[in-house]
């Protein structure tokens, strides 16, 4: 596969990979920790190099399965992961970007990894109470520590972006970003198109929904998170699965599958641009990754545009909380 660079000078594979549900939010996790971590390495060997987790997805125990999993291969890869919520019991009860909390989080982080240096530090959400340049600066000296090696943010907004640019480099933003999430088009993007910052697009098939795999007949499982995000009730479902059935069909004319186009068309979207699907198959990862060479035309990726413009999406893309903790 090949690379991208991110911000100025984070080369990794063009397709990354999103750790999180191996360790929560899609239903039961999987029950053999070897199964996951060899879900990983195989992700390397397929040309994987980017992959991302956070402390409180777990919380904790996704960066440890990361750093066991990547132990072996550790100076071919790029580990991103995060700091920024409040844990509290076992779970994210609200937001904390103090500085002292930062740089506990990275020692942290570090040890849970089996890392020298975190190679990507985002901010997981923007901290109301504590100003952007609080935060750049705290990770700024983190970096010239030795401890971290890049700076991010995720699901920033394009204000605060600038703000933090002007502390210390942003190398990369992580927000959502899909063909039915197109919330970063009109001021994000070209904050970082502007200022040389890589991007990075979660949810980049829809939470599965424009992989085909999902209409308004799928029942979730107990623990799913999906069953908690408006966009995933039956009835918006029905009203969504027009695009998916646009973009299945011109699956079909590529010999391709819906989600291949789906990743293909953020690709096609400017060169800084590295989705991170997830998934805790390698066959998914086999797809996904490649996406990487599927070749849009122009008249292809205007169709797309047009269509997903004109139908739009019926239903929030989180729960009334989780909307509360976007930057505005």
């Amino acid at each position: 596969m090949h690379t991208r660079i991110l911000g100025r000078d984070l080369p990794v594979s063009a397709i990354g990979l999103g750790a999180m549900g191996m360790s929560q939010s899609y239903g039961p996790n999987p029950g053999d920790r070897a199964d996951m971590i060899g879900v990983l390495r195989g992700a390397v060997d397929r040309g994987v190099t980017f992959f991302d987790t956070a402390e409180v997805y777990g919380p904790y125990v996704n960066e440890e399965l990361v750093g066991e999993a990547l132990a072996p291969v550790r100076d071919q890869v790029v580990i991103a992961t995060k700091f920024g919520f409040r844990i509290e019991g076992g779970a994210a009860v609200g937001l904390n970007s103090r500085p002292e909390q930062i740089r506990s989080v990275a020692t942290a982080s570090l040890r849970r990894l089996g890392v020298e240096t975190l190679d990507l530090f985002y901010q997981h959400r923007v901290d109301p109470e504590v100003p952007i340049e609080d935060v750049a600066g705290t990770v700024g000296e983190l970096v010239k520590e030795g401890k971290v090696r890049c700076f991010g943010l995720s699901e920033a907004g394009a204000e605060t972006i600038r703000r933090a640019h002007s502390v210390h480099p942003v190398t990369a933003v992580q927000s959502e970003y899909s063909l039915w999430t197109r919330d970063p088009e009109s001021e994000v993007l070209p904050t970082c198109a502007a200022l040389g910052i890589g991007f990075v697009p979660f949810s980049p098939l829809g939470k599965g929904f424009l992989t085909g795999t999902v209409d308004a007949s799928t029942s979730f499982a107990d623990g799913d998170v999906r069953t908690t995000i408006p966009r995933f009730a039956a009835e918006n479902r029905a009203a969504n699965q027009i695009l998916v059935e646009h973009v299945a069909a011109l699956a079909q004319a590529k010999d391709a599958t819906p989600g291949q186009v789906a990743l293909a068309w953020l690709l096609a979207q400017h060169s800084s641009i590295v989705p991170i699907p997830g998934t805790r198959r390698l066959t998914r990862i086999e797809e996904n990754t490649g996406a990487a060479a599927l070749p849009l035309s122009a008249d292809e990726l205007s169709d797309l545009n047009e269509l997903a413009g004109r139908v739009g999406v019926q239903g929030n893309r989180y729960n009334e909380y989780h909307m509360s903790l976007l930057d505005k």
